[in-house]
């Protein structure tokens, strides 16, 4: 970012805090616009208006550019030099995954499988359109930073390891079919989420989720203990082959969903709403005799059911192995569900990706701004009494 110091005046901002609701909002917006124009004048070397001899180009108007802050959107001018040379590092933070959006609508729009609608979206968001040879630049520092993160070492251990799928439509050889994403998020001893992978497979098999998981091993990945999944057959095997010794949690939350399988069309919502109950428990012995109860008074109205639940409930129970305070992060995959619906929220304006590499690209770079805000925020979880479960299981084993 320039060192140059932008101070607005202090009327301005007393004004804005006072008879302004959104106050706070403008102001932040006033400071962006004058570090814009700062930036611009030390780019080109002079101010608006200004006749030097020193000046090294023409300002050629603005174009609109939204910013997403914590006091919520903001919109900027951001201004243009004739020669092109003008780059702002304001929004260094969230370029990658507009980038990667922009990239991705603007290759539709030149391999002809858009419409006017996308090239508009792509002139709305950069101020311009797009030429093959211009998306080849968007993507070249885009992909190589992308890379490294994807291949990153994971020297630290991490105790807690997330791992789900989601669906993305891609075009292949002129056919659209869905491709799964594959993802991990890890939480390290020190309580800290991390995005560990984003990988790209035709389907969810276990020679797709063995390979995922092999590849985190081999960049790294040690010390988990406890792993939170679907059961999805392909996922659980690769489980029990890559990492046998870590205890495997059945996300209580797709359990549910599966449960609706085994009842009829018509049946009871209390029925699963007392089983959801079940989960609330603070220990194991309750949540077996809340299950027991449950049994004996649906048994008789939904056999198939109960029989189901009684032959798999057990391994969404895995979480009570972890210390109290773990329990509602780790019974269920909702803390990749969440990154999950903001990879839909961008993914919905594509609908359909232009090929495979756009697709890992955008994800990807959701998936390093994510990564990043979580290393800046507080710690997810206190370790603390994990940390002495272990101590109180080795010594036991010894």
């Amino acid at each position: 970012m320039t060192s140059l110091q932008i101070t607005p005046s202090l009327s301005v901002a007393k004004h804005l805090l006072n008879d302004n609701p959104d106050g706070l909002k403008e102001l932040v917006r006033a400071v962006l616009q004058e570090v814009l124009e700062a930036e611009m004048t030390e780019t080109i070397g002079a101010a608006k208006g200004e006749r030097n001899a020193e000046r090294r180009g023409y300002r050629a108007g603005s174009y609109a550019r939204t910013i997403v802050t914590r006091v919520g959107k903001i919109e900027l001018r951001v201004p243009q030099d004739r020669d092109g040379r003008f780059s702002t590092e304001l929004f260094q933070r969230y370029q990658r995954s507009e980038q990667a959006l922009v990239s991705s609508l603007a290759e539709m729009y030149v391999q002809g499988v858009s419409t006017r609608k996308v090239k508009a979206i792509t002139e709305e968001l950069c101020g311009h359109a797009f030429s093959a040879s211009a998306i080849s630049e968007i993507n070249k520092g885009l992909d190589e930073s992308l890379e490294a993160f994807a291949r990153r070492r994971l020297d630290e251990p991490f105790a807690y390891l997330i791992i789900d799928a989601k669906y993305e439509r891609v075009r292949e050889a002129g056919v659209v079919r869905p491709n799964a994403v594959l993802i991990a998020i890890g939480v390290d001893w020190d309580g800290r989420r991390q995005i560990l992978a984003v990988e790209l497979a035709n389907r969810e098999s276990r020679s797709s989720w063995k390979d995922f998981l092999l590849s985190l091993k081999e960049r790294g990945l040690h010390g988990v203990e406890y792993i939170v999944a679907d059961d999805h057959a392909g996922l659980r095997k690769a489980v029990r082959e890559v990492l046998p010794d870590a205890y495997f949690q059945r996300c209580y939350v797709h359990f549910l969903r599966n449960a609706l399988d085994h009842l009829p069309r018509k049946a009871n919502d209390d029925c699963l709403q007392e089983l959801r109950w079940i989960y609330d428990r603070r220990d194991l012995a309750g949540a077996k005799a809340d299950l027991a109860a449950w049994l004996k008074k649906w048994a008789p109205r939904y056999p198939k059911l109960t029989n189901w639940v009684e032959e798999n409930i057990e391994e969404t129970f895995t979480y009570y192995r972890l210390p109290r305070q773990h329990h509602k992060h780790m019974k269920s995959t909702n803390m990749l569900e969440r990154f999950n619906e903001e990879i839909k929220r961008r993914t919905y304006v594509l609908r359909i990706f232009p090929n495979a590499q756009s697709c890992l690209r955008l994800v990807r770079a959701l998936a390093v701004e994510t990564h990043e805000n979580w290393l800046e925020a507080n710690r997810y979880l206190n370790m603390d009494d994990l940390k002495e479960l272990k101590k109180i299981e080795l010594r036991k084993a010894a």
